[in-house]
């Protein structure tokens, strides 16, 4: 009986393997078979003439067409090929679609994206779009789907999700782009709700003081000042007259709190004319900063067709989904962008009738608000119905802390300033010329900078920049009475631009770039402090003669030499108060002053505690005057507001009494207490200071968005997770999960001396050999070269 049982259980557990491993073998199958085709000779309907793509050992397509709407199929083809679950993300972003794919878990998000009403605002674009423009667009949407089409299984994630992929369609090209109006340019909004907060909040010289529109560290291109921190008298604001209620700091501080933003930190650019360097030729260095995934956001291209009577040549990045050079060279031209934190959106304050709250007054008279239905598709559930409310100047966005309602003007929702003129850039032949094409591309504004052939540099803003009429644009005011209006956008010939500069260098990272009459016209969405280009700025006045290598280096630039001057103050007020033998603040004394390397790398204990310690001085500065800005909105964030470093400086600087808090004896005390806040963490049970390194904390993830939701799928779909240097405020920006998208090098016309690599590889296929091909290369800072190298498969396309 023993036996036999046993026999049953062995011949049931053969059957159970034998099962586990037909479905082994099966999913092994399909997964292979949703890999990209590599090579052979393949009939691609709708081309023209015969296309070759060949790839080297890193997977960079090499596109050789006779015709740019060949080439833009092809590359639609390969984007499908290699990146199409990453294309589908991108226009369910947008879309507000992602509820459809992955369930109730994103109909949030959902609802959030669906205000803005995009898909039909694609669609729009689209009705727009004629001439040699469409027909790309067109192609490139069909060899999209042919790409789709062409794989034997679907991309392995739709068998993950058990779904099936959706064709391509041209306005999905244009929500492609609407995805990344809402990375890089939506911030505009939340900025101006936040100052709004500390207008209708805090007195007028308390706001003035944590609202400045400039600051010690700035490094703009245009010099003419712009006015600094303003600390107020005892007379406008005085915090030791206030009623806290009996309340201390640390609970004031528990009841702030909140989760760290994400800091994203923007990108990096500048040019060297020709007259300067090694070569005689302009150099451009771009490094575009961005969250990190795998696949990463960009894919590297090179794409050639006979134009007049030569062959046009481009090499670059380009955006799946999108059938242009994103940034790069066409042989006369190179350019790369950073994102440029002009003010590209305002807040409307709505004046709605008493009587009627449904009505609300135009320059034209009462109107009642729209309302639209917005049908939601969810996985796995019933439909959801969202109900958009919409105004003349746009969607209504949110209440501001008085109760009224605010309508979200902004250039992401205008068809007039969203197109796939881009493609343009590849046509430029000298930096004239982009600087003309600059102002009719319609992706979100963008500081470009750019360098020709001849030598030349220029910097100006890509993109649309509205014609404000009546006000500066930086906080909400009611357009009712039209005297406050957006009066169309700039004309191309009014665009600010700044062309061969005399120091014969450009730069931009995130600051202000630009003054007087020209910030005027762009604005001010959020600038960075300005601290990492001042660090760019002044690499550039060192070097001798500088080559490639030296702007690689310069991208490379881990220095901390703004957390250097936050080191120096702590350490000459703990020269005058030396902690106790033993305390904590003794450790941090001993490591800051006797173990500082000078940089953001990764075995340093004394750079996160000097970075720790900043904004610890921040919060002791703004959680107490920022208290009642809270109370008005739970939501408040200081992250949102202008160059808290530098009003905090200033503050330590100053040192006013009327702004101490009660709590603090002075400011030397203001500065020991932070000490003592920033050791808290420190240490513990398992846990010694000399493990307190940057680089436990800057460890960066580079992974396949499923493995936010299933993490030990990370063994197949992650890099090894690497502890990397930088930071902000220094050129090497570097973040757990976002930093350099790419670091790109390139002088036009020298495009074989170029340099380009970036986190992840280009197929976004965990059994391709490219899944993460040159990857370490953006890892260690290697110098990959920009164009690609000898072909390792070769794939002919033919009609």
């Amino acid at each position: 009986m023993v036996r036999r049982i046993r026999r049953i259980l062995l011949i049931l557990l053969a059957s159970l393997l034998g099962l586990v491993l037909v479905a082994f073998l099966a999913g092994n199958v399909i997964l292979r078979g949703s890999r990209p085709r590599l090579e052979g000779d393949l009939q691609l309907e709708g081309l023209l003439q015969p296309v070759t793509v060949t790839r080297d050992t890193l997977g960079v397509p090499d596109i050789q067409a006779k015709d740019r709407r060949d080439a833009a199929r092809a590359l639609g083809f390969l984007h499908a090929q290699d990146r199409f679950f990453q294309m589908d993300l991108q226009r369910r972003n947008a879309a507000g679609e992602l509820a459809a794919l992955m369930g109730p878990a994103l109909l949030d998000t959902d609802r959030d994206t669906r205000r803005h009403r995009f898909r039909m605002r694609a669609e729009q674009v689209v009705a727009a779009t004629n001439g040699i423009d469409l027909e790309i667009l067109n192609a490139y949407t069909a060899g999209v789907n042919s790409g789709l089409e062409d794989l034997k299984a679907r991309p392995f994630e739709y068998l993950i999700l058990r779904k099936k992929p959706e064709p391509w369609r041209p306005a999905d090209t244009v929500l492609t782009l609407h995805s990344m109006f809402l990375d890089l340019s939506l911030s505009t909004a939340y900025t101006e709700e936040a100052y709004a907060n500390v207008r209708d909040n805090l007195t007028p010289a308390l706001a003035e003081f944590l609202l400045p529109r400039g600051n010690r560290w700035e490094a703009p291109v245009q010099t003419e000042p712009v006015p600094g921190v303003q600390i107020p008298d005892s007379a406008a604001c005085n915090v030791r007259d206030w009623s806290y209620e009996g309340r201390t700091y640390d609970e004031i501080r528990t009841e702030l709190q909140a989760p760290p933003r994400q800091d994203t930190a923007g990108s990096n650019n500048w040019a060297v004319a020709g007259a300067l360097t090694g070569h005689g030729g302009a150099l451009l260095a771009n490094d575009m900063h961005l969250g990190h995934g795998l696949p990463n956001i960009w894919y590297r291209a090179r794409m050639t067709w006979p134009e007049g009577d030569g062959i046009r040549a481009v090499v670059g990045v380009t955006l799946p989904g999108t059938p242009a050079l994103v940034a790069g060279s066409n042989g006369q031209v190179a350019w790369g962008f950073t994102n440029s934190y002009g003010d590209w959106a305002d807040l409307v304050i709505i004046e709605t009738d008493p009587e009627d709250p449904a009505r609300y007054r135009t320059p034209e008279g009462w109107k009642k608000i729209a309302r639209a239905a917005e049908i939601i598709t969810v996985a796995g559930a019933p439909d959801d119905t969202l109900w958009v409310e919409e105004t003349i100047w746009g969607p209504i966005w949110t209440t501001d802390t008085k109760g009224r309602r605010l309508a979200l003007r902004w250039t992401g929702h205008d068809p007039e300033a969203v197109n796939l003129n881009l493609r343009h850039l590849e046509k430029a032949a000298d930096v004239d010329g982009a600087m003309a094409m600059a102002a009719t591309v319609g992706i979100p504004s963008q500081n470009l900078v750019c360098a020709d052939s001849r030598g030349r540099i220029a910097w100006t803003i890509l993109g649309s920049i509205p014609r404000r009429v009546g006000w500066n644009g930086r906080l909400p005011v009611s357009w009712a009475d039209g005297t406050h209006r957006w009066d169309g956008y700039l004309e191309p010939a009014a665009q600010p631009r700044v062309v061969d500069p005399a120091e014969g260098r450009l730069w931009s990272a995130n600051n202000r770039v630009s003054a007087g009459k020209n910030l005027a016209l762009i604005g001010d969405g959020g600038y960075g402090l300005g601290a990492r280009a001042r660090q760019i700025r002044d690499d550039l006045r060192v070097l001798d003669h500088p080559m490639e290598k030296d702007m690689l280096a310069v991208q490379l630039d881990d220095r901390a030499r703004f957390m250097g001057e936050w080191r120096d103050l702590v350490l000459a007020v703990m020269g005058q108060y030396p902690p106790a033998a033993g305390s904590p603040s003794a450790d941090f004394l001993q490591v800051v002053r006797d173990d500082w390397s000078g940089h953001a790398d990764t075995g340093s204990v004394a750079y996160r505690l000097v970075r720790n310690f900043t904004y610890r001085c921040i919060d002791g500065v703004y959680d107490l005057l920022t208290d009642r800005c809270v109370e008005a909105d739970p939501d408040f964030r200081t992250y949102w507001l202008p160059y808290r470093h530098a009003v905090t400086w200033e503050v330590l600087a100053a040192r006013p009494d009327h702004l101490l808090p009660p709590w603090s004896d002075d400011w030397d005390d203001f500065v020991l207490k932070a000490v003592e806040r920033t050791m808290e963490p420190t240490t513990g049970e398992d846990r010694a200071l000399s493990d307190y390194t940057w680089g436990n904390h800057n460890t960066v993830v580079v992974a396949h968005p499923f493995t936010q939701l299933v993490p030990w799928l990370s063994r197949w779909l992650a890099a090894l997770p690497q502890a990397q240097p930088g930071d902000s405020f220094m050129p090497r920006v570097q973040h757990r999960r976002s930093g350099a998208s790419e670091r790109m090098v390139v002088s036009p016309g020298r495009e074989k001396d170029g340099i380009l690599h970036m986190p992840g590889g280009q197929s976004g296929h965990p059994l391709s050999p490219f899944f993460l091909a040159g990857h370490r290369d953006w890892v260690t800072g290697q110098a990959t070269p920009l164009l690609p190298g000898s072909a390792v498969f070769r794939l002919e396309l033919v009609p």
